[in-house]
Order: C-alpha cells, then sequence, then structure tokens
C-alpha cells in the first residue's frame, strides 16, 4: 500500500523556514507543513487544502522542490510505502496562525485537541542560520532539509 504525502517548505522574507511540531500518538515529531493526498486529488490541491485546514493560510504552490526517490517505510504503519512530494510555497496573506517560539508549545487547546484524536500541532520557524537536517524529525524531511541547505 502507497501513502502519498504533499509537503510545503515555507521561507519568510527574514530568511526563516516554517515547521509544524507535532505530538502524534505519544511521540514528538518536528516536520514539514502538508499531509495526506486524498482520492481525487491533485498535490498542489491538497498542499493548499492542508495549509487551509492547519494553519488558515491561503498558499501560493510554487516549484516543485523533490519526490521521493528511495523505498520509505510508514512509521506508523509497518505495510505502508510513503512517498512525499515537496513544493516551495508562498504565504499569499498574513499568517493568522499562533506561531510559537519554542519547540513543541502546546496550550491546553492542543492539548484538549490530542485527548480527543491523538495528534496536536503548532507552527514555528526556524532561522535559516539554524536550519539543517537535524531540525527536522522525518527522515524524507532530513533529505529535503539537506537538499535546500546546500542550494545555492
Amino acid at each position: 500500500m502507497f501513502n502519498v504525502r504533499v509537503y510545503g517548505l515555507l521561507i519568510d522574507t527574514d530568511k526563516r523556514v516554517l515547521v509544524s511540531d507535532e505530538y502524534i500518538r505519544g511521540n514528538y515529531y518536528t516536520k514539514f507543513p502538508g499531509g495526506g493526498l486524498e482520492f481525487g486529488e491533485g498535490t498542489r490541491d491538497c498542499l493548499k487544502r492542508e495549509f487551509k485546514e492547519e494553519m488558515d493560510l491561503e498558499v501560493l504552490v510554487k516549484a516543485h522542490l523533490y519526490t521521493t526517490d528511495f523505498f520509505q517505510m510508514s512509521a506508523f504503519n509497518p505495510s505502508h510505502q510513503i512517498i512525499s512530494i515537496y513544493y516551495y510555497v508562498e504565504a499569499l496573506e498574513l499568517i493568522k496562525a499562533p506561531i510559537r517560539t519554542r519547540v513543541f508549545d502546546f496550550d491546553a487547546h492542543q492539548m484538549d485537541v490530542y485527548d480527543k484524536t491523538g495528534e496536536t500541532e503548532t507552527f514555528r520557524f526556524i532561522d535559516w542560520n539554524d536550519f539543517s537536517a537535524a531540525a527536522v524529525t522525518l527522515p524524507i524531511d532530513k533529505v529535503v532539509a539537506d537538499l535546500v541547505k546546500n542550494t545555492p
């Protein structure tokens, strides 16, 4: 079974990279914003929907950045293979979602969501000088982080 994921790399005017800090089923992950492709949906539409759902943010999906080119088993279901597609994105409006300054800085509402769903998330920016593969958790995100940092 294949699980297709679509993620956006948003770098703001201060050269900071947006990440999502997530608490899923008792584990902490720092990853790029995005999520699962739904049946009948294109990858760019998926990414727009994910940003709207997660951050109430309209984005412009720009250039394709990377598609997984190696086998990656799902961290959540060992019978699934992950295929991740990454794009650069640009915010078309001011970000309304709370932006945290600390890692995994969940408020009471977000913990209530976790209690109901087993998942919650928050967002923060990482300064370009502090951004690297070590800043993200998922193996494919690490490849993308290295790719972005090493591209002039």
